[in-house]
């Protein structure tokens, strides 16, 4: 009988493991590669750096103190403290000083809604508000928002030109006070946010601005930190004044102590423009500086305002 074989299974070597094939890496390629990179981070941290400045810009121009300090040095002492324009929650937002006229003041029917520069506080203005009182005219001094002891946030020109209004709007509607018995009094900054009061009320009698920043933007591209930045692109605390001024057909008494703002020589009549011989800021302590504001609100305020 055939003897019956078994197939043979051959064995075979374990197939020997396979090297990766090698590719050659161009060196300029990683060069590059690794410049993208740099570039790309640089580019972001540059744009970062422009967002920080264009969110951060007021902290430039703008210089706010929450000092806490007593009412101005006024004779008869009759100073109260106000605290107005209540937020969503019936919170006031806002501080100030309601300043009454003495008995028998010349202009005792008018009030002087006083908008500080934009440094500092009230507390820094005392001074300015006590010669003020002089006038025989009631005075209502209001800190922004982020100013004294107003509510706790960064101010900016959209949020003071809003505070601004509420200090009007307090005025009018909670004190009853006709549109022409309030003339806006605007220093430093605050001569933009009053011009655009006067602007925004044709019925304004009055305009009187001190010592206003002749431009900003000469201030900002001051700061050795703009130097790397397109600030000029980015800025936006500009606070304009000739433009409202230009076309402003409301009386103004303009100030200004070594150096005038461009705007008062553009600004449209009536106008009266007064360049002292001191310094921004020492405007009221001048000898000719009430008499110059009695004779201005003489003519400015309505006859029936004056006694």
């Amino acid at each position: 009988m055939p003897r019956r074989t078994q197939p043979s299974t051959s064995r075979t070597s374990p197939p020997s493991a396979r090297r990766p094939a090698t590719v050659d890496v161009d060196p300029r390629w990683i060069l590059k590669a690794v410049a993208a990179v740099i570039l790309a981070a640089l580019v972001c941290g540059y744009l970062t750096l422009c967002l920080l400045f264009y969110v951060g810009q007021w902290q430039i121009v703008l210089h706010p103190a929450r000092t806490a300090a007593a009412h101005p040095p006024i004779a008869d002492g009759s100073v109260e403290f106000v605290r107005f324009a209540p937020d969503d929650s019936a919170v006031p937002q806002l501080s100030g000083w309601w300043i009454p006229a003495a008995p028998g003041g010349r202009y005792s029917d008018a009030t002087l809604l006083y908008l500080p520069s934009g440094n500092g506080s009230l507390a820094d203005a005392s001074a300015s508000l006590a010669v003020l009182h002089g006038l025989g005219v009631n005075i209502f001094a209001v800190d922004y928002r982020g100013y004294g002891q107003s509510s706790t946030t960064h101010p900016s020109q959209s949020n003071m030109t809003a505070d601004a209004e509420d200090a009007w709007r307090y005025l009018h509607t909670s004190r009853r006070l006709p549109e022409q018995q309030i003339v806006p009094y605007g220093v430093g900054v605050g001569a933009s946010l009053a011009a655009h009061l006067a602007v925004a009320h044709p019925q304004t009698p009055a305009l009187i601005l001190e010592s206003p920043y002749t431009d900003l933007l000469d201030v900002l591209l001051l700061d050795p930190r703009t130097s790397l930045l397109p600030a000029r692109l980015l800025f936006h605390e500009r606070f304009p004044l000739a433009e409202p001024l230009g076309s402003l057909r409301t009386p103004k008494l303009l100030l200004s102590g070594n150096k005038a703002s461009p705007a008062f020589k553009t600004a449209a009549d009536p106008k009266i423009a007064v360049e002292f011989n001191a310094n921004a800021g020492q405007l009221s302590s001048q000898p000719e500086f009430l008499p110059l504001l009695t004779r201005f609100l003489d003519q400015s305020v309505p006859r029936a305002s004056v006694r």
